[in-house]
């Protein structure tokens, strides 16, 4: 990804005497901007299973459970996946600027395609997403920080925290407004809605790029004449290959949508195996370097147990509050998608209370390790599916259960989140070797894909009857658990591992 430290000669940000709560004026543009980027993102999750899964007769695409979940698994995968060449794009062609620009035009279409009442307007409309997303996602973050003057600059964290809170507060509003609009009047409509949401997103980041930092322009690593047409023609080859390929099976009649989540599933696993298998053959790091990365593997592999699970939010537990959960709770009525803004909510609720919780800890010597707080959130994650196992069971024979189980899957699932989300990202700056440095960000990201895409293989093999049962829930919990626990069992070797970080 784009470096964070400025280009000789290069300010952090136009000279402007207007603030943003005291932070450079750019980071309105970039809060904005990411703010209804993931309205749209967040409002079309809410939407994605249930649309799927709904009756043709009711405009949905009639699809088993499994399917539907094992697709919505593979396209969040893909967002995460695509996120590499996201950056490598930035930082080799158009700069972070330009990437973000063309990232959301091409979202934005997307989400507008979603709106044709047609499964091949669908379905190219959620690649457009994915690649959008990955243009965007790698280079957003990377702006805020050009905002800047380098690392040290005091303003720093408090500058990401306003932008998390813009994340999360697009979150919290999607599922209320597009969700709604989307379940219970008509399912284009709310994915147009989205469409709406990324056109304000872009449009206030074409008009506002003014107030970004001259380094957001910069390419960092201008890829060479001859390299950028041997990168073509590589691209154009694997392309025609895979019109090829996927052109004889459409035209002879097989082509089903497990054509596409098989190969995507397994390739979302096989590239984490790659880049790892690759870094460790690396003869230019010293054995501190490598054994810091045999360590990172072990946070890298509980990550993806975690994201496995947790990103089931907006599948299986999505089917579970709109099948089997009431929409009624004091008196008062809500669509089933409105439970996918409690994450957001709490997440901006507990976000500031764990902050100061690490603090407090850290000043009296107690602040648990990298490790235990990693084995904290399998632990969280893992007791959050055995909850989910117990409101299974008592939705048994047709019942519709009270919306508390879901609102503490849902808190239970967050205070996990909190405990490894954070922490993953800084021991992966940490941990990460010289040569690497600016590639691990995008490493960590493999881990949702890895995690995302087994969850993906498991739903297609355990098919309809399974997925969503309570053995379903059980298994995967149970799954977490044990990882929590062997990781806690085995912290004294990943810490060896690591060295002088602790």
């Amino acid at each position: 990804m784009a470096s964070t430290t400025l280009e000789p000669g290069l300010k952090p940000a136009p000279a402007s005497g207007k603030t943003f709560l005291g932070h450079p004026r750019g980071l309105a543009t970039l809060f904005m901007s990411e703010m209804w980027e993931r309205f749209s993102y967040y409002g079309m999750r809410a939407l994605l299973v249930l649309y799927m899964t709904a009756a043709v007769a009711d405009g949905g695409l009639g699809m088993k459970a499994a399917v539907a979940a094992a697709v919505y698994s593979v396209y969040t995968a893909m967002v995460y996946l695509l996120a590499l060449p996201g950056g490598w794009i930035a930082d080799r062609f158009l700069g972070a600027r330009k990437t973000v620009a063309v990232g959301g035009v091409i979202i934005m279409a997307g989400h507008f395609m979603l709106a044709v009442p047609m499964s091949v307007s669908f379905f190219v409309g959620l690649a457009f997403i994915a690649v959008g997303s990955g243009l965007l996602k790698a280079n957003i973050s990377t702006m805020v920080g050009h905002l800047y003057d380098g690392p040290n600059d005091p303003r720093r964290d408090g500058g990401f925290t306003i932008f998390y809170m813009g994340i999360n507060l697009g979150a919290f509003a999607a599922p209320l407004v597009i969700g709604t609009v989307g379940q219970s009047v008509n399912w284009h409509l709310g994915f147009a809605l989205a469409g709406i949401g990324m056109a304000l997103g872009l449009t206030q980041f074409l008009f506002g790029t003014r107030h970004l930092s001259p380094q957001s322009d910069v390419v960092t690593s201008p890829i060479p004449a001859a390299e950028k047409r041997a990168v073509f023609r590589k691209a154009g080859l694997w392309l025609a290959l895979a019109v090829v390929f996927y052109g004889i099976v459409a035209l002879t009649g097989h082509f089903t949508i497990n054509w596409a989540i098989w190969p995507l599933s397994i390739a979302g696993i096989a590239i984490p195996v790659f880049v790892f298998a690759k870094v460790k053959r690396d003869k230019d790091l010293d054995q501190a370097e490598q054994s810091k990365m045999s360590g990172y593997i072990w946070f890298f592999v509980a990550a993806a147990v975690f994201w496995m699970i947790y990103d089931q939010s907006g599948s299986t537990l999505s089917l579970f509050a709109d099948n089997n959960t009431a929409s009624t709770l004091a008196g008062i009525h809500f669509p089933s998608t409105w439970f996918q803004s409690l994450n957001p909510l709490y997440i901006m609720a507990l976000a500031p209370v764990f902050a100061w919780l690490w603090v407090a800890l850290a000043r009296r010597g107690k602040n648990p390790s990298t490790t235990m707080k990693f084995a904290f959130g399998l632990l969280m994650i893992g007791g959050s599916f055995l909850v989910m196992m117990l409101a299974m069971a008592a939705a048994a024979g047709g019942t519709k259960v009270t919306p508390l189980w879901l609102a503490l899957v849902y808190l239970i699932q967050t205070v996990g989140e909190l405990t490894l989300s954070p922490v993953g990202l800084s021991v992966t700056t940490k941990l990460a070797p010289a040569k690497y440095a600016s590639q691990m960000m995008g490493v960590w990201f493999l881990a949702v894909t890895a995690g995302d895409c087994v969850a993906a293989i498991f739903q297609l093999g355990l098919g309809d009857s399974v997925v969503g049962s309570t053995w379903y829930f059980a298994v995967q919990g149970v799954m977490a658990i044990l990882a929590g626990v062997g990781l806690a069992m085995y912290r004294k070797r990943v810490v060896k591992l690591m060295g002088d970080v602790h």
